[in-house]
């Protein structure tokens, strides 16, 4: 066996490697992939089965006031108070307009057909008609259609089913309680009249269900709500889109056009009102302005009579025009006042405005009235007199327009809404987005796949290169590649008593596959421990590790095996005695082992096996003792020991792991060297750290590491550059 090892900086093992999360990423990418196929593929089912959502819109503008409008409310339109966009929004929203809709359309009345599970929605909308098996479920060209249901406030939101039968008729039921039976075109009564219901048409199969369900109007309103929604095109361009989100393309382009409707009228409706208020409170002027002319009128006549037709000079008489012209319009002013005085409080900005308005008209009147005192007293008197009768004959004129004006309007009120598209429903689904979802579905399930396998990598990291154990003042004397061939020999034992069984080896890799790579690499540890071994006490070598299942009994058997290969009395002795194998790598039997000799149950030379390998033998476990730890502290385990030590020129101990059990460091006391073995990918530094210092706390030193089982992985490549070669004779 060839290594090589890639020299140069090395990441901490803290720090953050890309490389070798890139590695972690190509290592896993069958994984990677299924779960995105999985994903991918549920994301397909998902959208072929999801129901089908429909879109109807529609299109309508509000204008401003045209034509005739309102007299009284020009100020408004002079303040900048005409209804703004957020009102006819909400307006839109509203319970009126909505519940209007949910009245008409009776979309407080669901009906809800049993379909098959799972794929019973997609089977109906590919056409499929009720087969010979269904007998409960609705399938296509089945319906049910409610004319008319009216329950008592104790069944809203109640689920009631129907059960169609035959010669049109069904039967109703509350759960498993039957209310009665009933006729289709019929009202029928159920539950003493609490429940009136009348089915309109039903088309299905004798046993297809039905649930109808009669909902509060307030929950109707709502779940309208939620599907509608109306949103202005542009800014204050008085254009609004609505939409109507629904599963039947046809309910939606239908509720959305009720829903425009409903909105046009209202909106007429409201101006109509507006008009005829203002021309009711205008007839209620004309009696009594008619009245004070005509005592004006009179009053002026018998003043001139008394004075012989006194007439007004140049002078009076423009002062007389400026008084007429501003008492009119603080008539009108007058007017407006009372109309906005029933609409409005005195804080509201357009009535003080008005009342700002009529103050600065009474200041230039008051002036004018100065000047009046300052004429003859006859002609102030007629002056007054002129004034009166010329004001009230204004106002009297004034009034009978606008009558007219608003007669006008009321009677040709359109609104200011019409209604720039009808609804019309889109000929395809908007939801669910096939594409979009399936590859939305499909990055989510990568990402997580990614995720999972970069979280795993670095929540359970274990070692994977010797600089790694290096870093722990540990020499690692042998690099053990994965075998393909050992993979081969193993196989699983299940005890009696266990679900699970372990996997174990069932031949010898040294033997069975000479020039296998990992054999290279332990012939390569036979010659490291040649050295390590010559300033030690005796010739024995044990062999632990940190945790179960890393390959120490692997270790142990080829490694006797290629020392023995090469002419050296080797014996291998399993003092695992709970759960060691050494004996199925030679097929053979635990009973007549260690345990026997260690209690007194069997002498050393019953005990020691020969293996089909020259020169290599091997001592059992022996049956399992209840009291391992205690057999191997006693002291017929050294003189044991001391045994094996004349009669062989190396002596391999494989313990169990030091962080389950102690008895590796009861052992490691009785022999010369110690080494660790970590596996590849499954034991953490930190752990085998642990492991180090638990032995050195008992008094044991560990002389170096074994790191087997290494795998070519791409993770290790990017991140450390291990690299293992085959060296193979070839002929020629």
């Amino acid at each position: 066996m060839v290594k090589e090892t890639k020299t140069g900086s090395r990441p901490g093992y803290d720090d953050i490697d890309l490389g070798r999360l890139f590695g972690v990423l190509l290592d896993n990418k069958w994984l990677i992939m299924l779960v995105t196929a999985i994903f991918a593929l549920a994301a397909v089912i998902h959208v072929q089965l999801a129901t089908p959502i429909f879109r109807a819109d529609a299109l309508v503008q509000v204008e401003g006031k045209t034509g005739l409008s309102n007299p009284l409310a020009e100020v408004r339109s002079i303040l900048g108070e005409e209804p703004k966009a957020d009102a006819e929004l909400e307006i839109l929203r509203s319970r009126m307009v909505l519940g209007q809709a949910v009245d008409q359309e009776r979309l407080d009345i669901d009906v809800i057909p049993t379909r098959f599970p799972v794929v019973g929605g997609y089977l109906v909308r590919r056409g499929m008609e009720r087969p010979e098996f269904a007998r409960r479920s609705v399938w296509a060209g089945e319906y049910l259609n409610v004319g008319e249901l009216r329950v008592d406030h104790e069944w809203l939101g109640r689920a009631l089913r129907l059960v169609a039968g035959i010669d049109d008729g069904y039967r109703l039921y509350h759960g498993e309680e039957l209310l009665g039976e009933g006729r289709v075109g019929t009202t029928e009564s159920f539950d003493e009249g609490r429940i009136e219901l009348r089915v309109a048409e039903l088309e299905a199969g004798e046993g297809a269900e039905f649930t109808v369900v009669r909902r509060t109007r307030l929950a109707a309103i709502n779940q309208l709500r939620s599907r509608f929604s109306v949103a202005q095109r542009g800014r204050d361009s008085g254009v609004f889109n609505m939409t109507l989100l629904d599963e039947d393309p046809r309910r939606a382009q239908r509720t959305l056009s009720v829903i425009g409707q409903i909105y046009l009228t209202q909106n007429v409706e409201r101006q109509s009102a507006e008009a005829e208020q203002s021309l009711e409170f205008l007839e209620a002027q004309v009696p009594q302005v008619r009245t004070e002319l005509a005592a004006a009128e009179d009053a002026l006549n018998a003043f001139r009579m008394q004075h012989e037709s006194v007439d007004l000079n140049i002078e009076t008489r423009s002062v007389l025009d400026r008084v007429v012209e501003l008492d009119a319009r603080l008539s009108e002013l007058e007017m407006e006042q009372a109309e906005l005085s029933r609409r409005y409080n005195a804080s509201h900005p357009l009535y003080a405005a008005m009342m700002e308005k009529r103050n600065n008209l009474e200041r230039d009147r008051e002036r004018l009235n100065e000047r009046i005192h300052d004429l003859p007293e006859t002609q102030q008197q007629i002056l007054r007199m002129s004034r009166d009768v010329e004001v009230t004959q204004q106002v009297y004129v004034q009034l009978l327009n606008k009558i007219q004006e608003m007669s006008i309007t009321k009677a040709s009120t359109v609104g200011n809404v019409r209604i720039l598209d009808d609804a019309v429903a889109q000929p395809g689904p908007v939801e669910p987005r096939k594409p979009v979802t399936v590859a939305m579905l499909t990055l989510v399930g990568a990402f997580l796949a990614v995720a999972f396998v970069i979280v795993r990598s670095i929540l359970n990291r274990g070692v994977e290169s010797a600089e790694q154990i290096e870093d722990l003042g540990l020499p690692v004397y042998a690099t053990v590649p994965l075998s393909d061939d050992q993979q081969k020999l193993v196989r699983r034992v299940k005890r009696h008593n266990r679900r699970r069984g372990r996997a174990v080896a069932n031949g010898v890799l040294a033997q069975n596959a000479p020039g296998d790579t990992a054999v290279e690499a332990l012939r390569g540890l036979r010659t490291s421990l040649h050295f390590a071994m010559l300033e030690a006490s005796d010739n024995r070598l044990m062999i632990t590790g940190p945790s179960p299942n890393i390959g120490k009994s692997f270790i142990c058997i080829n490694l006797g095996a290629v020392i023995a290969q090469s002419g050296q009395r080797v014996l291998i002795l399993d003092a695992d005695m709970r759960k060691g194998h050494v004996h199925t790598a030679f097929n053979a039997d635990s009973k007549g082992g260690l345990s026997e000799v260690l209690s007194n149950k069997a002498e050393l030379d019953q005990v020691i096996r020969q293996s089909p390998i020259n020169g290599l033998s091997y001592v059992a476990r022996g049956k399992a003792p209840p009291n391992p730890a205690e057999l191997l502290m006693s002291e017929r385990f050294s003189r044991l020991l001391d045994a094996l030590s004349e009669r062989f020129d190396l002596v391999i101990v494989d313990t169990p792991p030091i962080l389950a059990v102690t008895d590796a460091a009861v052992i490691g006391h009785h022999c010369g060297t110690t080494l660790m073995v970590a596996r590849f990918g499954l034991n953490p530094p930190r752990e085998v750290d642990v492991a180090i210092r638990r032995l050195e706390s008992s008094g044991v030193k560990v002389k170096g590491g074994i790191l087997n089982a290494i795998e070519r992985k791409a993770a290790t490549s990017y991140g450390y550059g291990y690299y293992h070669y085959a060296y193979k004779t070839t002929e020629t």
